[in-house]
């Protein structure tokens, strides 16, 4: 029975990991810097997997220095990527420092991740991506879609992320 129960958590374990694999290479600490509307600013991120590996938690912090227009300022905000209880399918929740929650799907592919904002008929849609453009290399970009208008994607930040050493 020892064996059998044994087997059964490796293979819970393995199919827990697996899906992880698709979005592996964010796994760390980041440095980034780009450009943009609100401006060129600096930052860094990190993703992490926690509870036991059933969430992936990304945390960022961006800074912006003060320009003629407006006084300095740092963006913060949080995500946990997590499973859809039925399927195997990723979401992802948002919230930061500005009060914005955002509700994301999660699709990947073997260098890239998209997290696509769920549409809403009176509220903008977002659109956040990574590429791996190298070996602890990555580009970034945040876009919007302006209110009925969900296709219509403009970018809104640019950046690219080298990954700091363990």
């Amino acid at each position: 029975m020892k064996t059998l129960t044994l087997a059964l958590l490796l293979l819970g374990s393995l199919s827990a990991t697996d899906r992880w694999d698709p979005l592996r290479f964010l796994i760390g600490d980041w440095a980034g810097a780009g450009t943009g509307q609100p401006g060129e600013g600096t930052g860094s991120f990190s993703f992490r997997l926690d509870l036991d590996r059933k969430i992936l938690v990304r945390k960022n912090r961006a800074s912006y220095p003060a320009t003629p227009q407006r006084p300095a300022f740092s963006h913060e905000d949080l995500m946990v990527v997590y499973p859809e209880p039925a399927g195997d399918k990723l979401r992802a929740i948002y919230f930061d420092n500005e009060g914005h929650v955002i509700h994301y799907a999660v699709a990947s592919s073997a260098d890239s991740v998209e997290f696509l904002s769920d549409p809403a008929p009176a509220g903008p849609r977002f659109r956040l991506s990574y590429r791996r453009t190298g070996p602890g290399k990555l580009a970034l970009k945040f876009e919007i879609a302006p209110p009925g208008k969900p296709e219509a994607f403009s970018s809104y930040i640019e950046a690219t992320a080298s990954k700091r050493a363990e």
